[in-house]
C-alpha cells in the first residue's frame, strides 16, 4: 500500500497530497514529527487566526509613576494574529500599561489594522511608506546596498533596519511567535530602567556563521546562544556603516544565511555589558508537555515547536485570559 492510500486511510488526505509533491525535506519533516501533527497543527493555525479576530481588547489602564519603555513588533499579513495573540499575553501578564508599536513590514492589510487598533486602543503603528522614507533617509541605498537588498530578500533584517534606522533611543523588539504565561520580571525590570543590551538564551548558537568569522569581524568575543526573540538595543549606538561592512563580508565569505540578522545581533553587543533573561524563565523552542502544561515565564515556539504552539499554546494562554468570540 502507497504512503498516500496509508494517508487517505487515515483521514489525511491532503496534508498527504501537500507533502507528495514536496521535496526531500519535507518529508523528513513528516517522518520526524508527523503528519498528524503538522496537519493538526495547520487547522490549529487557521482556528488561531480566526480567535484573534475575537480576542477581548486589552483596556484595563495601570498608574504608572514612571512609563515604562514601548514593545515593538515588526508584523505584516502573515502574522497579524500571532503578534496580537503575543501582545496580549505579555499585557495581561504584566499588568502594566505598557505601549505597543508595530511596525509595519510592507504587507498589512486594512483589515488587520483594523483588529490591531481594536484589540491594541492606543497601539502605535507605523505604516510601510513611511517606514520605507525613513529607512532610505537613515540608510541611503547607495551608500548600504547590501543592507538594502537584503530587507528586500531577507526581511528578517528589517527587525534592524526598520525598527532603528533613523530613530533614537532604546527599544525592545518581541518576535511574534511567542506567548506569556507569568508576570515578565526580567522584562519589566528593563523596560522601566533600560541601560543595556537585553536578550534571550537559545537552545543552542544559531547564527549560521563561523565564530571565527564573527569575532573576527566584531573584534571581541562573540556571545554564546543569543536569541532575538525579545532584544533590546539602543537605536542610535547601532553602526550601520559596521552591519554593511560585516553582512558584504560575511556573504562573500560564508554565503546567504536564514541567521543573518542574529549573527548581526550578537556582533553588536559583542563584549558590551547585558541583561541576559533566565533560559528556565525564557524558554526557546519548548517541549510539547511544557507547552500544554506551562511553567516557563515566556515561549519562543521556533523550529518543531512551532506544531504545539498552533496545537495547543495559544488555546492555553486563552484559558487564563478569556476568549469572548468562544
Amino acid at each position: 500500500m502507497s504512503f498516500r492510500d496509508v494517508a487517505r486511510k487515515l483521514g489525511l488526505g491532503p496534508v498527504a497530497r501537500h507533502v507528495w509533491h514536496t521535496p526531500k525535506k519535507a518529508m523528513e519533516r513528516v517522518a520526524k514529527e508527523g503528519a498528524g501533527a503538522i496537519a493538526g497543527a495547520r487547522l490549529g493555525r487557521e482556528e488561531m487566526e480566526q480567535a484573534a479576530g475575537r480576542i477581548k481588547p486589552v483596556t484595563k489602564e495601570y498608574d504608572e509613576p514612571k512609563m515604562p519603555t514601548e514593545v515593538t513588533f515588526l508584523t505584516g499579513r502573515n502574522f497579524w494574529y500571532q503578534t496580537i495573540f503575543c501582545a496580549v499575553s505579555m499585557l495581561h501578564h504584566a499588568r502594566r500599561s505598557i505601549g505597543i508599536t508595530i511596525v509595519d513590514d510592507g504587507t498589512l492589510e486594512e483589515q488587520q489594522i483594523h483588529q490591531f487598533k481594536r484589540v491594541l486602543p492606543k497601539v502605535r503603528l507605523h505604516m510601510g511608506e513611511a517606514v520605507e522614507a525613513r529607512v532610505d533617509k537613515a540608510l541611503p541605498p547607495e551608500k548600504f546596498p547590501v543592507l538594502h537588498e537584503r530587507r528586500i530578500n531577507y526581511p528578517h533584517i528589517r527587525k534592524l533596519t526598520d525598527v532603528h534606522a533613523g530613530t533614537t533611543g532604546w527599544k525592545v523588539v518581541l518576535d511574534s511567535d511567542m506567548l506569556f504565561f507569568r508576570r515578565p520580571g526580567v522584562l519589566l525590570e528593563w523596560l522601566y530602567d533600560p541601560c543595556q543590551p537585553l536578550h534571550m538564551l537559545d537552545s543552542a548558537d544559531s547564527y549560521g556563521y563561523s565564530d571565527e568569522l564573527m569575532s573576527e569581524l566584531a573584534e571581541a568575543e562573540i556571545p554564546h546562544r543569543l536569541n532575538v526573540g525579545m532584544i533590546g538595543l539602543k537605536s542610535e549606538s547601532i553602526d550601520w556603516e559596521k552591519l554593511e561592512s560585516w553582512s558584504a563580508t560575511m556573504m562573500k565569505r560564508e554565503g546567504a544565511h536564514y541567521y543573518l540578522e542574529q549573527a548581526l545581533t550578537a556582533m553588536l553587543v559583542a563584549g558590551e555589558e547585558r541583561m541576559v533573561a533566565p533560559l528556565d524563565e525564557y524558554l526557546v523552542l519548548p517541549e510539547e508537555e511544557e507547552v500544554r502544561h506551562p511553567s516557563a515565564v515566556l515561549h519562543h515556539y521556533v523550529a518543531e515547536s512551532k506544531n504545539s504552539y498552533f496545537r495547543f499554546g495559544w488555546r492555553r494562554f486563552l484559558e487564563d485570559y478569556g476568549d469572548d468570540g468562544a
